[in-house]
């Protein structure tokens, strides 16, 4: 009985399954290796695998089995979860084309990374740890925890490096049963709470400031539709320009901070107007604050300056040779935008005084021009500036958001799969972009201002904490599945240390929030009760599990059918599942025509001598 090993030296590789029966002196062969043979598919090389009956029967019950799948001349082999059938089909051809070269995977993370946090947050995270040089650790730790965060991603992506959406494929493979739970609850998260309209109104507010023009409520709704409308509108015609597009902005986005930092240094050498640069530094910890509450929220304030790292996941399907590219840039991204904030928060010290900096409900980045220059231009160019980062920062945002929804229509979780898998006409998934648009501007111009709006923003947040724990745990039982099987290493492995530090700040993620704030518990950005938003989130994916268990499991239980998958081919070269409602009277014949990912199997007509 031959078993699973690593053979990196052939180009193309294919495991296919055979079931050596017991006591009888020919093999079986799976419904797949049958295709493969009878279609005249089989590649370069084939290994087959031969077990008896029995255990056979074992590895079913089992939870995880894995398969090596043929792959490109210029890729390593992919290790798929052979028993993971249910979720979106592996494209190993992307249908949406391969624009996103190495130079986009980096400009895909610093756009999303860098949007307006760092030109506004320093001064919030500076009134919650009291004191300069806590503050700048703060940021050191932001990067370590992205760090980890993305050790995770990475070693996901050397498993699936053929899946795109990020979170929906990994969430997928880590946990296969029951049959479609996390798709269902995912998909229901993800696509009804898709929206940007808190991009698109801070990039409104900064437009119209940088104009000249009062930001009265219904002046920047309308402008933030105007531009949001626009930027799907790019994002639809051509992913290569939308890329491009976004490549440009990033340079603008780092120039402008690499301006600052240098900028800074200047200020500290003692040539700018500034009379004494190195006052913030002088007993840089004097004031550091005890306070748990705001030690914590000025953690989550770093960490969401980071937020973004992970993107250019939800685009790999569509990067060439990505493993490689990813462990190359995907790092790069994170360190150059890490030092990028760091510096730029020293300028801000060197130029501006701490008391100015705590009380100052202006953009610390503002400040840090005024005091530097001295003249209200400077300031109107900054707001420019800004503008400019928050639309690069959408427009990422948006991109790697209509994978996620594409990837979930695959799934075949949701209504009309060919819908949200299709790429025509522009090879760009038309589907994602269009709910996404609609979402976003009915939840700008629909509730009013104030804790309306503020509550329906903060509801995107607990749930996404929740499944970034889920996969950072995930990974936990993919490693262990494959290792019970004795499949080889992936070609990218996180330290342990490094997981369970990421699991460890999940945790203290999803237990911050119930934390009252000082103010007590109205004191939140809402008039009502500050975590109502946390246990709406939570209800939210008890609604989604109850969908599950009445569409998955009641109604076809009293309706006497089950739920199957069928694989569908697209004309343009997109695949989704669809799921189909088969009568248990015909459930045999079903399971015998179609394989465990729901694809027809082909007959041949030749018979057996």
């Amino acid at each position: 009985m031959f078993r699973y090993g690593a053979i990196r030296s052939l180009d193309s590789i294919t495991v296919l399954p055979v079931v050596l029966s017991s006591g009888e002196n020919h093999v079986s062969l799976s419904s797949s290796t049958r295709r493969y043979l009878q279609v005249g598919r089989l590649p370069k090389f084939a290994l087959l695998v031969m077990s008896s009956e029995n255990e056979k029967q074992r590895a079913d019950h089992e939870k995880a089995s894995y398969v090596v799948e043929s792959v490109s001349d210029d890729d390593l082999p992919s290790y798929e979860d052979a028993a993971v059938t249910t979720g979106a089909p592996t494209e190993k051809i992307s249908p949406l084309g391969y624009h996103v070269d190495w130079l986009s995977v980096i400009f895909l993370n610093v756009s999303k990374m860098i949007g307006t946090g760092v030109f506004t947050t320093p001064g919030s995270i500076l009134v919650g740890v009291g004191s300069v040089g806590l503050s700048l650790i703060f940021w050191v730790i932001g990067y370590a925890f992205a760090g980890a965060s993305l050790a995770v991603f990475l070693e996901y992506a050397s498993y699936f490096p053929h899946r795109s959406g990020a979170e929906v494929a990994y969430l997928e493979k880590a946990y296969p049963r029951p049959r479609f739970l996390m798709p269902t609850v995912f998909a229901t998260q993800s696509v009804l709470l898709s929206f940007s309209s808190s991009n698109a109104i801070v990039l409104a507010r900064y437009l119209l400031v940088a104009g000249g023009l009062e930001a009265t409520a219904w002046r920047v709704r309308g402008l933030a539709v105007g531009v949001f409308t626009g930027i799907v509108i790019i994002c639809i015609i051509s992913t290569k320009w939308s890329l491009r597009l976004s490549n440009a902005i990033g340079v603008v986005k780092v120039t402008v901070l690499v301006f600052i930092a240098i900028t800074g240094f200047v200020v500290l050498g003692g040539h700018t107007r500034v009379e004494d640069p190195h006052a913030n530094f002088r007993n840089a910890f004097e004031g550091t604050s005890s306070n748990g509450n705001g030690l914590a929220t000025a953690l989550v304030k770093v960490n969401f300056a980071y937020a973004g790292y992970d993107n250019a996941f939800n685009v790999l399907n569509e990067v060439r040779n990505p493993v490689k590219t990813m462990k190359r840039y995907a790092p790069l991204s994170l360190t150059v935008v890490f030092i990028l904030y760091f510096f730029a928060n020293i300028a801000y010290f060197a130029a501006i005084p701490k008391e100015s900096i705590r009380t100052s409900r202006e953009l610390t980045a503002s400040l840090f021009f005024t005091a530097v220059f001295g003249n209200s231009k400077s300031v109107t160019a900054l707001s420019a500036l800004v503008a400019v980062s928050s639309f690069g920062n959408l427009l990422a945002v948006v991109i790697g958001s209509s994978r996620i929804i594409r990837e979930c229509g695959r799934q075949g979780v949701l209504p009309y799969p060919r819908f949200w898998a299709s790429v025509r006409p522009f090879n760009t998934p038309l589907g994602p972009y269009l709910l996404k648009w609609i979402l976003t501007v009915i939840v700008i111009i629909g509730p009013p201002a104030g804790d309306a709006f503020n509550f329906i923003v903060d509801l995107q947040s607990y749930p996404a904490n929740v499944f970034s724990f889920l996969t950072t745990l995930g990974l936990w039982f993919v490693r262990k599945r494959r290792a019970s099987i004795g499949a080889p290493k992936s070609e990218f492995r996180a330290w342990n240390v490094v997981l369970l530090f990421a699991i460890a700040v999940n945790i203290y993620l999803l237990v911050l929030p119930w934390v009252p704030p000082e103010g007590g518990i109205y004191a939140g950005d809402v008039s009502f009760f500050y975590a109502t938003y946390c246990i709406v989130g939570l209800g939210f994916l008890a609604v989604s599990a109850f969908v599950y268990l009445l569409v998955i499991i009641l109604l076809p239980k009293w309706g006497d059918y089950t739920i199957r998958q069928l694989l569908e081919r697209l004309p343009d070269g997109a695949q989704a599942n669809r799921l189909v409602k088969v009568p248990n009277s015909e459930l045999a014949e079903w399971d015998a025509t179609h394989d465990e990912h729901g694809d027809v199997i082909v007959k041949s007509d030749t018979k057996q001598q």
